[in-house]
């Protein structure tokens, strides 16, 4: 056998098994496996809601911890996750834990085609989708509009500041017509170029501590809302 043959199958099968596996967990199933089998089962009286999303989520729970410790809230935010990715991992992550309320704030990613190309239809079916599981398992639901973006870091020139617009209208309107909850962080977090301004968010897309506390009080009245609300 050709020598440079031979050595060309050698690093196929070393490389190929470990993208093998990588691909096998493509919605990071793994990433809250072991905290979720810690979880014990919500009290009676708790008000259990977890936050379903992308690196904005799991950053809020990094950078004020004491916004979930002291409260019944659980973060399952994963950075850099679309919906599709969201999906998957929404009965292992939501609705196993069974908790009173989910937030879900998703959708950025999926514009800037983090898992590839991504329709505006694409997206709203998914985060139908997750919406739909949840209320079929008597979960309520509060929908946050994306937040504001006019770049990505990682991505230059996708312009995204409209279609975080088109995508918020129909959050919106979705949750009117199925009577859930939505939270409106874009209209207090934007700026003069519909993107986040750099005081809120240094990068244009994380927020900061200053970002998170727009954010927190403006949830927890859409929490107290939700839970309001009598289930089907």
């Amino acid at each position: 056998m050709n020598s440079t043959i031979k050595n060309l199958l050698i690093l196929s099968a070393l490389i190929l098994p470990s993208q093998f596996l990588k691909a096998q967990d493509w919605a990071n199933l793994k990433r809250y496996q072991e905290e979720n089998a810690k979880l014990t089962a919500p009290a009676a009286n708790e008000n259990r809601v977890v936050f379903m999303g992308n690196s904005i989520t799991e950053g809020w729970k990094r950078t004020h911890p004491e916004f979930f410790s002291e409260h019944p809230y659980i973060c399952r935010g994963i950075g850099g996750q679309t919906t599709p990715q969201m999906l998957i991992r929404f009965h292992q992550d939501v609705v196993a834990l069974k908790p009173k309320v989910v937030v879900m704030l998703c959708g950025i990613n999926d514009i800037a085609g983090n898992t590839g190309p991504s329709t505006l239809e694409m997206i709203e079916d998914n985060i139908a989708a997750m919406a739909e599981i949840a209320r079929a398992n008597k979960i309520r639901v509060v929908l946050s509009s994306v937040l504001p973006a006019f770049d990505f870091p990682w991505r230059k020139g996708l312009e995204p500041a409209n279609k975080v617009i088109e995508l918020n209208k129909w959050i919106k309107a979705y949750a009117e017509e199925h009577k859930l909850t939505y939270v409106d962080y874009f209209s207090a977090m934007k700026d003069e170029r519909n993107g986040l301004p750099e005081r809120l968010a240094k990068d244009g897309i994380h927020p900061n501590k200053e970002g998170y506390a727009i954010m927190e009080p403006l949830v927890e009245q859409a929490i107290a809302k939700a839970l309001k609300q009598k289930l089907k």
